[in-house]
């Protein structure tokens, strides 16, 4: 049975950083790409940052990318997301998701990793105070 566990949230102080931790079971990394999304309160959920199967390669939108890494530790079938100077606005509910394969018939370019999942993981709540 596939698995996803997001933890590593928490209150943290604006210009303070986080790392948010996804435990994966049932499956390698060999078989899914892992992608962070994030929901805040009254706004639509959105893909941040994932990770693809096979060669590690990684995606970022704009509004966290130079300041998150995401990564991923093989023995311990766990992807991470460490995100700095954090702002307000990055408070919300963090999810972690698996994608078997990326969606077919749509052009996504580099961000496929961040639609057609296939299993998420209960989020973990980050609250950024100014």
């Amino acid at each position: 049975e596939v698995q996803l566990q997001a933890s590593g949230g928490g209150l943290v102080q604006a210009g303070g950083s986080l790392r948010l931790s996804c435990a994966a079971s049932g499956f390698t990394f060999d078989d899914f790409a892992i992608g962070w999304f994030r929901q805040a309160p009254g706004k639509e959920r959105e893909g941040i940052s994932c990770i693809n199967k096979r060669d590690g390669s990684t995606y970022y939108v704009d509004s966290v990318k130079g300041r998150s890494t995401i990564s991923r530790d093989i023995a311990k079938n766990t992807v991470y997301l460490q995100i700095d100077s954090l702002k307000p606005e990055d408070t919300a509910v963090y999810y972690c998701a698996a994608q078997r394969r990326p969606p077919v018939g749509v052009y996504y370019g580099n961000s496929y990793c961040l639609h057609g999942m296939d299993y998420w993981g209960k989020g973990t709540q980050v609250t950024v105070s100014s």
